[in-house]
């Protein structure tokens, strides 16, 4: 993290956000590092938030990890709560469901911002996900938003 820190002195801490992910591939992710082993360690970075994967059938329980460890006041969690890789289009109620676990373990809801567990087609040009699911995926994902919006606020 030094490096990092290093090379982010000068940049202010609410302009950065951090990926951390553990790959964005059709694999069993069966030997992934468990997030409460390096969420201690990516913490010590100077990012203003942290974007993590909590919508894939791995990580989804991950979100977990944030009563042990709290996020800092001054930081905010996007959390992903739509799946990349997957052809199925999440039900706005679950993105809502996901999106209200998530703000209940770190505390404010106004920390918590909706996002996907990685890019779409991140390995150029594979396209695993037609494009016409992404749009109905990211209409989901605006939808279910709005809907923990209204439940949180």
């Amino acid at each position: 993290m030094t490096v990092l820190n290093t090379a982010l002195a000068n940049v202010p801490r609410d302009r950065v956000r951090m990926h951390v992910c553990w790959g964005n591939s059709e694999s069993p992710h069966d030997s992934d590092v468990p997030l409460e082993h390096v969420l201690p360690i990516i913490q010590r970075t100077n990012v203003g938030a942290f974007v993590l994967p909590f919508a894939n059938a791995r990580h989804a329980h991950e979100y977990r990890c944030f009563a042990r460890f709290r996020l800092p006041e001054d930081q905010v969690q996007v959390a992903g709560v739509i799946d990349t890789l997957s052809n199925v289009v999440e039900h706005p109620e679950l993105v809502a469901d996901r999106i209200e676990r998530i703000a209940e373990v770190v505390g404010d809801p106004r920390r918590v911002l909706a996002g996907t567990d990685c890019g779409f087609d991140t390995a150029a040009g594979l396209g695993r996900v037609a494009s016409d699911v992404v749009w109905a995926k990211l209409a989901s994902l605006a939808q279910g938003a709005r809907l923990a919006s209204g439940r949180l606020f």
